[in-house]
């Protein structure tokens, strides 16, 4: 087997480890990509010519390729494969049945007929886990493509996220990131991390099925259990939160600010900071209940109070009497105030001469002892075709 690319690995959890890619996109290749964080070799499997989709989505576009790409594909090594041609497929199941992980989003079905499918493979290589991504099941939703947006959709996010009927820009709209694919791919990855921790005891593999319909309502929390569990169907509410108050945006002298007083106390350090201490005695405002009841004569009175200054102002003020609080920030302010917190949020990546080609959002685990995190660049496409090739017809 050829060296891992970036030594500063030797002491990752998964050190030893390979998994191989056939994933696309986004779900199956943000779950690989945080094995290969964790020290998996990762070989991806791609598609001669063009490779995984995403390579072309753009703009934006950075020095070295399509940022969509780059965000999910670091740590690993990139293979063109034909697995229409009788040679690329056997050259694939040879790297399957090395593999300690397969990792496949195809159609469901896709890869059985391939002579990939997990049957085949497993009756050759019983300690594989083999984990299979789709949008909607293996079963009725077989033959449904799956989309983050369309299943932000049929799904119940949409349902909740936006403004309320009767405001401003009311109506159902999706989440800024493709938040479903990123949670299947976390479910994904806790899936093959549990077969593995039984695997080390057994000796056998597992297969596991994730969806991104399933992944979307385990998501769903409080507000599932409110329609299961009460009957309630959960409304769009723009930034209010259902059973909080005030837990929202509020508006001061010049932006809105991200209040979150989450019990009595909160509430009434913000009423004494605002110079209204009175609400906190308002028998409509003394609880969370009654905040919730009487939101719409609340907000108003909060408003006022807050504004007399700027929601930088307050943040600092209201921070510090122990009230959550926060401006709205851009995503690259976000990351400044992550490293202004000494939590280290980006790594730069490394082409394979060692040059600095970029920075990455860094995966957020952080270890004690530390880890030094991988810092190999997204693959160019094919950049690993002949070693493997090489090594997989050793």
């Amino acid at each position: 087997m050829p060296e891992a690319a970036d030594a500063s690995a030797g002491s990752a959890p998964l050190e030893g480890l390979l998994v191989a890619d056939f994933s696309r996109v986004l779900a199956g290749p943000l779950a690989t990509m945080t094995l290969a964080d964790l020290g998996a070799r990762v070989v991806k499997v791609e598609r001669p010519g063009t490779g995984d989709d995403t390579r072309h989505w753009g703009p934006p576009f950075s020095a070295t390729g399509s940022t969509y790409f780059e965000s999910v594909n670091r740590n690993k090594e990139s293979v063109e494969l034909d697995l229409a041609d009788p040679e690329g497929r056997a050259l694939a199941r040879e790297l399957a049945l090395r593999a300690d992980v397969l990792v496949e989003n195809f159609k469901p079905g896709g890869l059985e007929k391939l002579g990939l499918g997990h049957e085949s493979l497993a009756a050759e290589n019983p300690g594989l886990v083999y984990a299979s991504i789709s949008g909607f099941g293996s079963a009725g939703g077989r033959d449904l493509p799956g989309y983050d947006f369309i299943v932000q959709a049929l799904g119940g996010l949409m349902s909740i996220t936006g403004a309320a009927d009767g405001e401003p820009g009311a109506g159902p709209t999706k989440v800024g990131v493709a938040v479903v694919d990123v949670l299947t791919a976390k479910d994904a990855t806790i899936g093959i991390l549990a077969a593995l921790a039984e695997r080390a005891r057994t000796g056998r593999g597992r297969r596991l099925e994730v969806n991104l319909l399933s992944s979307l309502q385990g998501a769903l929390a409080n507000q599932g259990q409110a329609y299961l569990g009460a009957g309630a169907t959960p409304r769009r509410m723009g930034n209010d939160h259902p059973s909080i108050v005030p837990y929202q945006l509020l508006a001061t002298a010049d932006a809105p600010l991200a209040v979150a007083a989450g019990n009595d106390g909160q509430f009434a350090r913000l009423c004494e900071a605002i110079g209204s201490p009175e609400l906190a005695a308002d028998p409509r405002f003394a609880t969370n209940a009654a905040r919730v009841a009487h939101r719409a004569e609340l907000v108003p009175l909060l408003e006022s109070g807050l504004s007399t200054a700027s929601a930088e102002v307050w943040q600092d003020k209201l921070a510090g009497v122990g009230v959550p609080c926060g401006r709205v920030a851009g995503i690259g302010e976000g990351l400044d105030y992550a490293e202004s917190l000494g939590l280290s949020p980006t790594v730069e990546v490394r082409d394979r001469s060692g040059a600095a080609v970029g920075r990455q959002v860094r995966h957020p685990i952080a270890w004690t002892p530390p880890l030094p995190p991988r810092t190999q660049a997204p693959p160019a496409l094919g950049a690993d075709t002949a070693d493997v090739v090489r090594w997989l017809r050793a």
